[in-house]
């Protein structure tokens, strides 16, 4: 190995990756950020921020699930292990999708800024703890007293 392909291969990059779980494996989310963080940690890469970014409906089914918990991660990881990184990642049974793309578009301290990583954890206690527990982003439909009448 030439000094300029060492020099190639140890490059690294910031990275977006959007990481789709199903409701049945979401009760299981402790784990599922700590296989997050070992296949990045593995491939010689490290998490700069994560975060939820939502829970909601699929747009389409996917392997019989209708809702998914959606989690944002920032890491840097060298370029060269990317292929093995988002290849673990689709080999996960509690991983839904994963999309990774480049993230040339934010500053580290940019990353940062979005980190909710202790927020992701205290979710992922109660989430282990409730396992029926019902998504924090859904409300039920104001009650509406027919017997009083709207003053508008």
């Amino acid at each position: 190995m030439t000094m300029a392909t060492a020099t190639i291969d140890a490059r690294t990059s910031n990275y977006e990756a959007m990481i789709l779980i199903g409701q049945g494996a979401a009760a299981q989310l402790p784990e599922i950020l700590t296989l997050i963080r070992q296949n990045i940690e593995r491939q010689g890469g490290r998490i700069i921020a994560m975060k939820k970014w939502d829970e909601r409906r699929l747009a389409y089914e996917i392997d019989k699930q209708k809702r998914a918990l959606y989690i944002l991660c920032y890491f840097s990881a060298p370029n060269a292990a990317m292929g093995q990184i988002e290849r673990n990642f689709n080999l996960s049974e509690q991983i839904m999708r994963v999309l990774i793309t480049k993230a040339d578009h934010l500053s580290e301290d940019e990353m940062r800024a979005a980190d909710a990583m202790k927020d992701l954890e205290a979710e992922a206690k109660l989430r282990a703890s409730q396992p029926n527990m019902v998504p924090t982003n859904i409300t039920a439909p104001p009650t509406v007293d027919p017997n009083v009448e709207d003053e508008d």
